[in-house]
């Protein structure tokens, strides 16, 4: 006798119902939301872009160079409460950062210069020449201003103002400090002492006096873009682009 299996063959599969206007625009606003997060964290705590304004740190640094800077060797700041994260080491001797300007006139302006003097230092310039801790500091980044150049009487009242409370080894009376003859002056803890490389066209220390620790935000990589906006060319940020600098680590 033949035996009939009458068990009823399984139904296919039903296709998924296809996702509704709704759904599609939820997971694009999910994907966009996720993208902005991630980058407002990689900005906040890590690496923020940087432009170079001027020349006050040329040879290293060029008018028209783009950097990217690491917000997170230094203790990047929690925004709106003041806080720091966890550094990963202190600013050393010959670091160049970048800083919330002490000035009150350039409040919110970032500030690149290289550091020069760290709590406990020493620091004064005879003739031009840098010393610290009473030896000359060996500066192969610095162009050097010309030794003779003076201040006005006004500005250098202002270094007066700012340095007397510093000053070692000699008497305040008849100090009388100018651009490059100045000091010695001991770097007080939590402070920084700054200066451009470019000396002779640099706004740094040497007039507005010290830099807070609290103000430090960075230090530059390396150079992302840069162009020579000052080529004469038309559409220089295109067509005077310098090559050779993009992903020139920053010394």
């Amino acid at each position: 006798m033949t035996t009939v299996d009458e068990t009823p063959a399984p139904e296919a599969p039903r296709p998924a119902p296809e996702p509704g206007a709704g759904e599609v625009a939820w997971e694009w606003i999910k994907s966009i939301g996720f993208a902005i997060l991630l980058w407002v964290v990689f900005r906040t705590f890590l690496f923020e872009a940087f432009r170079i304004p001027s020349q006050s740190m040329e040879r290293t640094l060029l008018v028209g160079d783009f950097l990217f800077v690491n917000k997170a060797v230094y203790g990047a700041e929690v925004p709106f409460v003041g806080w720091h994260l966890p550094a990963y080491r202190e600013p050393a001797r010959g670091d160049i950062v970048i800083f919330d300007s002490v000035e009150p006139e350039q409040e919110g302006m970032k500030i690149v210069k290289r550091l020069i003097g760290v709590p406990g230092d020493t620091i004064e310039m005879r003739a031009g020449v840098v010393y610290r801790n009473g030896a000359a500091v060996e500066e192969p980044y610095a162009v050097p201003g010309d030794a003779r150049d003076s201040e006005s009487p006004s500005v250098r009242e202002r270094m007066r103002g700012w340095q007397l409370t510093h000053l070692v080894g000699r008497s305040p009376d008849g100090y009388w400090p100018d651009l490059n003859d100045w000091g010695p002056i001991v770097v007080p803890a939590e402070s920084l002492f700054v200066m451009g490389d470019n000396r002779g066209s640099s706004y740094d220390g040497r007039y507005w006096g010290l830099l807070p620790r609290a103000n430090v935000r960075g230090t530059p990589m390396f150079v992302y873009y840069s162009y020579d906006r000052d080529s004469g060319r038309t559409l220089p940020f295109v067509t005077a682009i310098r090559w050779s600098r993009i992903g020139d680590g920053i010394h």
